[in-house]
């Protein structure tokens, strides 16, 4: 089993600190921009969350595919990272760039620049968090790995949500628009830096085995006839969601139908009449514990995300203190470095599937009490919501470690590993919660009457802000919980499957 060098670990957790640069920014400020500033309606936004979540569900998998079949003497995963860089800085200052044009015009660019962020974050994240499976042999040190990649991307969050307001201000000097683009300028510029720095520091030591017959040009192809597949139950979801009326229900029931039939034909069918692709996704379908994560991954980051996703209008309105969003923020991600440091030493000790369970409950627990606070009480926002955090913390280092003991499952069972489409799903599906989540928090403040560029809508609005802030996330992570119940692997199973794994390897 391959112990990894702490200077490889810290190198790692530089790459989601830039990352976070991008991810935590977009998730906790762009809502907030597009409605406050760049003067999008909130019912414009929240479609635009979600229709570019549509996009999400295509290019990761086939960004997972592609990297799963890359070869160059740096790896199949880092050469992306560096590739993806630049593109990923520009997109970043682009989406938070207001140029002057009509309603339309404006919507218009919104989706081009959203679109390319997300674009650009999948070609940059995806092979980034593949990365973590193939870096060593051993799921504890994964643990581990996970534990400095998330304490790296809570210090990248911190660095925007933190200091972006006053940053804005600074930079701004009264005009918003401006401020937000110049602070991009500075964020951009560091996270070029940090993911070069985890290019040069980070190395790949696990081999899949290579299947002789696999074309990656062949199963894109398979792939792009199968898209329906991958869209429809997205769009179906997304009409749902968004309308919430017969006929997007009917749509629902119909397509949800219909892809169950499709999935029990093609996993019934035999590995010799199905294509690379196909037997790719047949090996993910039955693979119980990723089936699971992926639940769980959607489920923990609605709860995390809808959370932060109100953070700004919370502070602007019901508190009636925009900048003290910022301190929250600190104070919020200094204890998320801890919970993510923690997780290694309490999964060691109880086990990781138990230690997801509670951090889900007493997270929970104390997100819902959030509806008791008076309004104006900062003492009581602050230690409830440090405490919620330091166990939510642990849900995202649970997540994509345990996505990697997916995939050791996964080649144990079907003595074929597809760690760029295991992990490619999870970061998908992260995506797509915190698209959703965003969506919802704009919905939910859309139907108490909000309108950002109209101050007589605020005071009916609040009612929307506090339940936000509270039992709508809470619920989430309640619903996670109990289907962590069901997750099949255990500590012990883990390591009799790397074992086996390493036998199979030296044999081969």
């Amino acid at each position: 089993m391959t112990k990894l060098p702490f200077y490889e670990k810290v190198g790692y957790a530089m790459g989601d600190a830039a990352a976070n640069l991008v991810w935590r920014g977009a998730l906790a400020y762009l809502a907030v921009f597009y409605t406050d500033t760049f003067g999008l309606t909130a019912a414009a936004a929240a479609m635009l969350f979600l229709v570019v979540r549509l996009s999400d569900g295509v290019t990761d998998i086939v960004m997972g595919m592609i990297a799963d079949r890359t070869n160059t003497r740096w790896g199949k995963f880092r050469p992306w990272i560096l590739w993806s860089t630049p593109v990923l800085g520009l997109f970043m200052v682009l989406c938070f760039t207001t140029p002057n044009f009509s309603d339309n015009g404006k919507l218009v660019y919104a989706y081009f620049t959203y679109i390319g962020l997300t674009l650009a974050y999948t070609l940059n994240n995806v092979p980034y968090s593949a990365l973590m499976g193939v870096m060593t042999d051993s799921d504890t040190e994964r643990t581990s790995l996970s534990g400095f990649r998330f304490a790296g991307a809570f210090l990248g969050g911190l660095l925007v949500m933190g200091f972006l307001p006053e940053l804005v201000a600074y930079f701004g000097n009264g005009n918003d628009a401006q401020g937000y683009q110049y602070t991009m300028y500075v964020f951009a510029s560091l996270l070029i830096a940090l993911m070069v720095i985890t290019f040069a520091t980070t190395k790949e030591r696990v081999e899949a085995p290579i299947d002789p017959n696999s074309n990656l040009k062949t199963e894109l192809w398979d792939l792009t006839k199968n898209l329906p597949f991958i869209i429809l139950p997205l769009l179906s979801i997304t009409l749902f969601f968004y309308y919430r009326e017969i006929y997007s229900g009917i749509f629902f029931v119909v397509v949800m139908t219909a892809m169950a039939l499709v999935i029990k034909k093609l996993i019934n069918n035999t590995p010799e009449n199905m294509t690379g692709t196909q037997r790719d996704m047949v090996d993910l379908l039955t693979n119980k514990p990723w089936l699971i994560l992926l639940a769980m991954g959607f489920l923990t980051m609605m709860f995390n995300g809808i959370k932060y996703g109100v953070i700004a209008y919370y502070f602007k309105y019901y508190v009636g203190d925009e900048l003290m969003a910022g301190q929250y923020f600190i104070a919020l991600l200094v204890v998320s470095i801890l919970g993510a440091l923690a997780t290694e030493h309490l999964s060691k000790w109880l086990g990781k599937k138990k230690v997801f369970i509670i951090s889900l409950i007493l997270s929970g627990l104390l997100t819902g009490a959030f509806y008791w606070i008076p309004q104006g009480n900062i003492t009581a926002i602050f230690v409830l919501g440090c405490s919620a955090e330091f166990f939510a913390a642990m849900m995202p280092t649970l997540f994509f470690t345990m996505l990697g003991d997916s995939a050791d499952y996964s080649e144990w069972k079907n003595k074929r590993r597809a760690t760029g489409l295991i992990y490619s799903a999870g970061t998908f599906v992260q995506k797509t919660g915190g698209g959703f989540a965003g969506a919802l928090v704009l919905v939910v403040l859309a139907s108490y009457g909000y309108n950002g560029m109209d101050v007589s809508t605020i005071d009916q609005s609040l009612p929307g802000m506090q339940l936000l802030m509270s039992w709508i996330p809470a619920s989430f992570a309640f619903i996670a919980a109990g289907l962590m119940v069901l997750y099949p692997l255990t500590s012990q199973q883990n390591a009799l499957i790397g074992s086996e794994l390493m036998r199979r390897r030296i044999e081969n």
